[in-house]
């Protein structure tokens, strides 16, 4: 079993972006474009929140505190959020506006990714959990945004009253 949870924990991150990548290959050039955008907006949204988030709560990785030897090796640092989690859900999230096959199968694989995390003893839940919050907030404003510029490009703003 530990064999698994290494396996799972250290290299289905891999499998994430190889999915998402394959995704963006066979869609058309409209929709690289919006989701390329999405990514590249939306990726930077979620780390610049997962940095705040880690300065503003700090978890002591299970390793440190159970005094074990984690089943993956890794600094004895902050542990919320999850990167791994965070990028996995992150994918899944963003792949899921246009696609729900593809999407759903990224959000099996990044709670996957996180159950393993967790069992190898690198992060708790709450790091997780964290991460998929973290991420889902990250595809909403950028979903949001991009329809907000859709509108503003297609004419429908606001009207100056004087």
């Amino acid at each position: 079993m530990h064999h698994l949870i290494t396996f799972v924990g250290k290299y289905f991150i891999f499998l994430s972006v190889v999915i998402a990548i394959v995704f963006w290959l066979r869609v058309s050039s409209k929709v690289k474009v919006a989701l390329a955008w999405r990514v590249i907006v939306g990726g930077a949204i979620a780390e610049g929140l997962a940095q705040i988030a880690g300065h503003v709560f700090y978890d002591t990785r299970p390793f440190v505190t159970m005094h074990v030897v984690p089943l993956i090796a890794h600094a004895p640092d902050n542990g919320f959020p999850s990167d791994h989690a965070l990028l996995a859900s992150f994918l899944g999230f963003v792949i899921l506006l246009y696609s729900r096959m593809t999407g759903v199968l990224l959000l099996v694989l990044a709670v996957l990714i996180g159950w393993a995390r967790v069992a190898a003893h690198i992060h708790h839940p709450i790091d997780i959990l964290g991460s998929f919050v973290i991420a889902g907030l990250s595809v909403m404003l950028v979903q949001w945004s991009a329809l907000v510029a859709t509108k503003w490009r297609d004419g429908d703003r606001p009207h100056n009253v004087t």
